[in-house]
């Protein structure tokens, strides 16, 4: 396998929404760094050609079959990670969607259920129950959040997703400080505009008559004159925040969208 620079040997990661996008290119990074891998997330094709490619290159991994916002089989995935590898070291609670995107008024409570249940509660779930396994001999929590919700509140109709995605990074900050004494850092990442299938998940619904009307520069991420980022620049700043590198920093957001959301804030 052409390891990198080995950052994690001898790490065992478990990354929700592992099937594809950030996930997925962190799952395949992390591997390459020589970290043993559980792949988590719903859809089981998904999952074991994640798993089938960092085979392939040489890694070790593992599909779990789960979804998030259930307790149970948040509970049991953790137990197998132990069951394979007897520890835990790095959580990337990175599974979530988009939802669907409506005026407050036309957003039934199912709607906003599903995905606070998703986003928020599946990241309480998956923290929760790989703290026993990460007091053990520490580690490093990383939680993907967004620019909505944190820098940008323009999106009309994501009320759902960002009051999710703002209260990932309240998460974060109580359970890092919470967690310090165990030697558990926790560190949440914002991306901005990111190529991925997100979108898939999305349902916006009557959204133009609730807009307010916003005029942006051209090129609305300015580092790249309008051109979105990718999963792999997000996997990069994942690994430095589940490495050593990054040994005292916990606690901290870090936004990544080559200043698209000081433009939109």
């Amino acid at each position: 396998m052409n390891q990198q620079n080995g950052e994690l040997r001898g790490k065992v990661a478990l990354i929700t929404g592992a099937g594809s996008g950030i996930g997925e290119a962190t799952a395949r990074l992390f591997a390459r760094e020589g970290a043993k891998v559980a792949a988590l997330g719903r859809t089981a094709d998904e999952l074991e050609a994640v798993v089938a490619r960092i085979t392939g290159e040489g890694g070790e991994a593992i599909s779990v079959l789960a979804d998030i916002s259930q307790a149970d089989q948040m509970e049991r995935a953790i137990g197998e990670v132990q069951a394979r590898w007897g520890r835990l070291d790095v959580v990337f609670a990175n599974a979530g969607i988009n939802g669907v995107w409506a005026p407050l008024e036309e957003l039934s409570p199912e709607e906003w259920d599903r995905t606070i249940n998703i986003n928020l509660r599946g990241t309480f779930l998956t923290v929760k129950y790989a703290i026993p396994l990460l007091k053990k001999q520490g580690g490093s929590v990383i939680v993907t959040s967004s620019v909505n919700g944190t820098r940008i509140f323009s999106n009309t109709g994501a009320t759902a997703y960002s009051c999710t995605k703002a209260a990932q990074v309240a998460f974060t900050q109580m359970a890092a400080l919470e967690l310090a004494k165990h030697r558990i850092r926790v560190n949440v990442v914002c991306p901005g505009a990111i190529t991925t299938d997100i979108d898939d998940n999305t349902q916006h619904r009557n959204i133009e008559k609730e807009k307010e009307p916003v005029e942006f520069p051209a090129g609305e991420i300015p580092l790249t004159r309008g051109k979105p980022g990718t999963s792999e620049q997000v996997a990069q700043l994942v690994l430095f925040l589940a490495s050593d590198r990054s040994g005292h920093v916990t606690g901290t957001p870090i936004w990544i969208d080559g200043a698209e959301s000081l433009l939109m804030g």
